[in-house]
Order: structure tokens, then C-alpha cells, then sequence
């Protein structure tokens, strides 16, 4: 299953990204072909900072309120994908990453990722686990199943 998507994203995505650039440059002209990349590239860039502070704020209300912001969390990870697609020239990584930047496709891409994914992490000194969901309440904490190891660590140098 790795192999096929490895082979797919580093053989294949750029062979289909060249085939694309030279059939949209052979319609409309190298230049004209040109600027559509890098003035995706500008917009990609600008609505990656506009969304990536608003993602910020959030996570930052969420962690002021003592709750985790697994939602924001992930929603930040699909930002960061969403832009260095963008910066990618080629038309297929623009669309993806549009996808990944534009609020309401990327909600819904983070919400079918949130009920696969599990966010973890030590409270009290205990273990607990949250489901994320876009309302920014998150379903209540259970312990984490599995053995928990406490203890104290030196560091020698």
C-alpha cells in the first residue's frame, strides 16, 4: 500500500503536472501559462498567512479555556500541506491545495480525518484521550487504554 502512494506522489504527480503545464501553455501561451502559476502561488500565500492566524487565535482561546485544541490542531496540519502545494508549480498540487486552504473544504477534510484520529496527551499526571470536531468542544476524556509509565529522567552529558 506505501509503495503504490510513493510511487503515485514522486513518479507520477509530476509526470501528470508537466503534461498538464505543456497542454495549458499550448492553449494559452507560455507567459500567460507562467503568471496563472505564480499568481497562484501569491494567492496561495496570502490566504495561507490570513487562515494559519485565525487557526493560531483559535488554538490559542482553546488552550487560554484548558481544553485542547485537536481540532485547530489539525486544521493547521492541512494548511501547511495546502501551502507548500501552492508553492508547488503545476495545476493538480494548486487544486489540492485550495482544497486544503479554503475553510469550509478544509473542515470538511479535517472532520473526516477526526474520526479516525485520536488526540492523546497527559493531564494531572494521568492519561486522557479527545475526539475533535469543528465546534471546538471535544467529546469527554477517558483514559487512554494501555500501560502509562511515570517517572523521572536525568540527563548525562
Amino acid at each position: 500500500m506505501v509503495f503504490p502512494t510513493i510511487f503515485f506522489l514522486f513518479i507520477a504527480m509530476p509526470i501528470i503536472e508537466i503534461f498538464l503545464l505543456i497542454k495549458v501553455s499550448g492553449a494559452i501561451g507560455a507567459l500567460a501559462t507562467i503568471a496563472i502559476v505564480i499568481a497562484t502561488a501569491m494567492l496561495g500565500t496570502w490566504m495561507l498567512r490570513h487562515q494559519g492566524l485565525s487557526t493560531v487565535n483559535q488554538a490559542r482561546s482553546r488552550l487560554a479555556a484548558g481544553q485542547i485544541p485537536a481540532f485547530q490542531l489539525m486544521e493547521g496540519l492541512a494548511l501547511g500541506i495546502g501551502g507548500a502545494l501552492l508553492l508547488t508549480p503545476g495545476f493538480v498540487t494548486d487544486a489540492i491545495g485550495f482544497i486544503c486552504l479554503f475553510p469550509l473544504t478544509r473542515r470538511f477534510l479535517v472532520n473526516a480525518l477526526s474520526k479516525r484520529v485520536t488526540v492523546a496527551g497527559m493531564a494531572g499526571g494521568a492519561g486522557y484521550s479527545a475526539s475533535a470536531n469543528p465546534q471546538g468542544t471535544e467529546s469527554p476524556r477517558k483514559p487512554v487504554s494501555g500501560d502509562v509509565i511515570e517517572g523521572e529522567f536525568t540527563r548525562k552529558e
